[in-house]
């Protein structure tokens, strides 16, 4: 498969991340776009805490979001794009600032329709979070 398109500019670092991967502290830790999955890294800091002194929510989410969809861009070509058109989010346990793993799987992928699934893991490897979403493929 070839290497090409936005996703893969990041990786390679022929283009900046985009701010908000920057905010969430987002690294690839791998991609097997073969396989459609992915493992990143993100860095909760203090900013991201809720009155009750954990992770809000909605960090939560966007960080899930952003493992689920660089699993699928992973496999596209490099005219094509895939938002997010449905997200659904399981918050199982509290999560603390720190360093949290995102893994994203594509689970079926139609030409126009993708279902992707994954999970945000805090350091001791607990799940803290599931989501299952839908993305449609477009071209740019």
């Amino acid at each position: 498969m070839a290497r090409e398109g936005p996703f893969w500019d990041i990786v390679e670092g022929r283009a900046e991340k985009p701010s908000v991967a920057e905010l969430l502290g987002w690294e690839l830790v791998t991609v097997d776009a073969d396989a459609g999955t992915i493992e990143l890294a993100f860095t909760a800091t203090d900013r991201f805490l809720n009155p009750m002194g954990v992770v809000q929510g909605g960090m939560l989410a966007a960080m899930l979001d952003d493992t689920l969809g660089p699993a699928l861009v992973a496999t596209l070509g490099p005219s094509q794009f895939a938002p997010t058109i449905d997200l659904h989010v399981q918050f199982l346990r509290p999560a603390h600032p720190g360093r949290l793993i995102g893994r994203g799987r594509v689970v079926r992928r139609g030409k126009q329709v993708a279902v992707l699934a994954g999970e945000l893991l805090d350091e001791s490897g607990e799940i803290v979070a599931t989501a299952v979403a839908t993305a449609q493929i477009r071209d740019v």
